[in-house]
């Protein structure tokens, strides 16, 4: 017998160093989505669209425009030579997009991007535009069919809000219930924070809207502060999962020196800012390290957690497993916070309340006599108020001799 179970024992498969790796990476999200108790906010990059939709990265887009453009008669390494900074190529490549368009690309353009208000950067964020919108495959079924299991799981994470500094579609068709906010539009109008993507560098639908250019970056960063005051209080109040970008990409630096200053203790490691990283060479032996350290502004640095991985089919059902918002319609959510919002804002604010110096004097004195002022007033003994109204409304209808609530609710 006690043979049996040491070869039984002998027989059952050794779990390897990186699956081990995979089981503390699963148990740590949980923990930190427990301690949170709220879904987390994504920041999606261009690695992501590049791995499900075949979108360019920033150089490959470079590469694109100056094949495309007449005008540009030397090949980009010339002009990363000369200008170095991708952002000041940009620039360079979007004069001489003007120039092309209104010569021998003048047929690539509609008729009315040839009129007087329409700004010198236009041509070349039109071209960009027109690109990317023929990579998408217009639903999320026609993405990489290589990853289907992988954007289904993305997609079932259900996150609170998604930030993102891509220009194309793709964040739309996987989640399609959330409202897109492009660009100055952050900076306008009421937003819930809940069930939004914000697509703070533009999009394909409006390419005036689009960061490319150094003045873009100039103009952006003026008005960046409105953005990392929410940024911060993403951070304060829920998980961050960085995916689709590099460690040291500039837009994560940006960001998470913005966290850095609002930490009261520096050194240690940020316990709710994840890094995913695509790696294709990890094997069953590898145990990839568990946190990273970034440079942000001067000679400051932040730690944050770091997951590494080949397959993200796994790390997007630890983010998904048990979501508060299981079962939630996003945009219902949505629209029921507006209302209450709207409510709250104008609707209250409205209505008429009769009140003189002695009703107001009592109601400060008084809790209870100022919920009432604002026709708010607790039920502590609930059966009063069936015994006060002991029929519902169907049972009214149907003593008027209707067969429906709603003739009573009129």
């Amino acid at each position: 017998m006690a043979e049996a179970a040491a070869a039984t024992a002998v027989e059952e498969p050794k779990q390897s160093r990186y699956e081990r790796y995979v089981e503390e990476i699963t148990e740590d999200i949980t923990n930190t989505l427990q301690e949170y108790g709220c879904q987390p906010i994504l920041f999606v990059g261009s690695g992501l669209t590049k791995r499900y939709m075949g979108a360019p990265s920033w150089e490959e887009l470079l590469g694109y425009l100056a094949v495309k453009c007449s005008s540009i008669d030397k090949k980009l390494v010339f002009y990363k030579q000369l200008l170095k900074d991708p952002i000041r190529i940009g620039e360079e490549f979007a004069r001489l997009y003007q120039e092309w368009a209104w010569g021998a690309g003048h047929n690539e353009f509609p008729k009315e991007m040839f009129e007087e208000d329409i700004g010198a950067q236009s041509y070349i964020k039109y071209m960009i535009a027109a690109h990317l919108r023929a990579l998408n495959p217009g639903n999320a079924k026609g993405l990489s069919a290589d990853h289907q299991q992988e954007i289904e799981a993305l997609a079932k994470i259900r996150p609170h809000a998604i930030i993102t500094t891509n220009y194309d579609e793709m964040l739309e068709m996987i989640f399609p219930d959330h409202q897109r906010i492009i660009g100055q539009q952050i900076l306008k109008g009421q937003h819930f924070s809940i069930g939004e993507l914000y697509k703070i560098h533009g999009c394909v639908s409006d390419h005036d809207s689009i960061v490319f250019t150094e003045k873009d970056y100039e103009d952006f960063l003026k008005r960046k502060k409105f953005l990392s005051a929410k940024l911060l209080t993403f951070f304060s109040e829920h998980p961050l999962v960085f995916v689709g970008y590099n460690a040291g990409d500039p837009n994560i630096r940006a960001i998470l020196s913005d966290i850095d200053e609002a930490l009261p203790e520096k050194g240690g490691i940020i316990p709710n800012v994840y890094i995913l990283q695509w790696d294709p060479s990890l094997k069953d032996d590898s145990w990839p390290a568990r946190d990273k350290v970034i440079p942000t502004d001067g000679d400051r640095s932040v730690r944050v957690k770091l997951i590494s991985a080949s397959d993200f089919n796994w790390v997007f059902d630890a983010f998904a497993a048990n979501p508060i918002l299981n079962n939630v319609n996003t945009r219902v959510l949505r629209s029921l916070i507006a209302r209450s919002y709207e409510l709250v804002r104008h609707d209250i604010p409205k209505m008429k309340v009769e009140a003189d110096f002695k009703m107001l004097t009592s109601a400060v004195q008084d809790s209870e006599s100022l919920a009432k002022l604002f026709g708010i007033a607790n039920i502590n003994d609930y059966s009063k108020a069936g015994a006060q109204h002991p029929y519902s409304l169907t049972e009214v209808s149907k003593a008027l001799g209707r067969n429906t609530w709603h003739f009573a609710a009129i």
